[in-house]
């Protein structure tokens, strides 16, 4: 089972916070997963259709529930993909007008409503519900151990926007792209996501989003500081051939009897330890030497090398 479908089995199972929840969950189940047909004045029948077999039990159970409509299930099995699909078909009957004007399907003078309607969004819960139908929907969400990416897919622009708007009623930052066809509204941010998923109240699968956040970055502190690390031994690497350069340049032409005592120390240290940092090799030094004083002598080495250079 995809990560996808977890999260959808999860939503579907949570329990409603009030009354009008359930109808909020199910109204946008039907906005973004429902097709409306129109047979005559008034007259409509409605397919919906899903892959998650957690979604089509859920809309049945309610347009049941709630309305006490008649609806057809009918389980299709894709040729291509070889994945089961529910449709489900819900008949030209009474009081079904009605019905889709209180799910905000249509308006009160009969034509489509783009937005999503106020009063099924009022309360937080409310709110929460109707986005976690929007996500048993047409949602999507990667696995966190590959990637966090999230997305929920609907063919209006307002109503994306609306799904915008009640994501940011909990601070949730999110954003729409608009494709070919439709409008894609996307989480990037794994915090963002983990508070969706929260929200929404599929609080397992933001636990395990929280963990693979964590074990993240853990792992990124961890290659962050190898790196440093080798960065700074190829560094220091770099820097010891460079002065074994100058050793050699400036004991060639001086001789080590000539050069000053403090010079002749850091040779030796040097020679007998080639790949130590200078913090090392202040602290074999006798007495003990301090980083910047090694540094000096650095310097002044690499300085008389220098000047043999530029004098050839």
């Amino acid at each position: 089972m995809s990560f996808t479908s977890e999260v959808k089995d999860e939503l579907a199972r949570v329990m409603p916070a009030c009354p009008q929840c359930e109808k909020a969950t199910l109204a946008a189940l039907v906005r973004i997963e429902g097709t409306l047909f129109v047979s005559g004045p008034a007259r409509y029948r409605v397919e919906i259709a899903t892959d998650a077999p957690a979604s089509a039990r859920l809309v049945v159970r309610l347009l049941h529930g709630i309305y006490s409509l008649k609806t057809n299930l009918t389980m299709r099995r894709s040729v291509l993909h070889k994945t089961p699909n529910y449709l489900i078909e819900v008949p030209a009957q009474p009081h079904l007008a009605d019905a889709l004007r209180d799910m905000g399907v249509l308006s009160a003078e009969g034509g489509l409503e783009m937005g999503i309607k106020e009063s099924l969004v009022a309360k937080p819960c409310c709110a929460a519900a109707y986005l976690r139908g929007a996500f048993l929907g047409s949602g999507f969400i990667s696995n966190p151990k590959s990637d966090f990416h999230f997305e929920i897919t609907v063919e209006s622009e307002a109503l994306a926007e609306g799904l915008v708007e009640l994501m940011a009623r909990k601070d949730i930052t999110a954003r729409i792209m608009a494709r070919r066809s439709s409008y894609m509204v996307y989480l990037k941010s794994g915090n963002a996501i983990t508070e969706f998923l929260a929200f929404t109240g599929a609080h397992q699968a933001a636990l395990s989003m929280e963990e693979e956040r964590v074990v993240k970055s853990v792992r990124n502190d961890v290659n962050r500081q190898i790196n440093a690390e080798l960065a700074n031994q190829q560094k220091a690497a770099s820097a010891a051939v460079e002065q074994i350069y100058a050793i050699r340049r400036v004991v060639e032409h001086y001789g080590m009897e000539d050069l000053p005592p403090a010079i002749r120390e850091f040779i030796r240290l040097r020679v007998t330890y080639p790949e130590a940092s200078l913090k090392e090799l202040g602290q074999r030094a006798t007495p003990p030497l301090s980083k910047s004083a090694v540094y000096h002598r650095v310097r002044r080495l690499e300085s008389m090398a220098a000047e043999l250079d530029a004098g050839e």
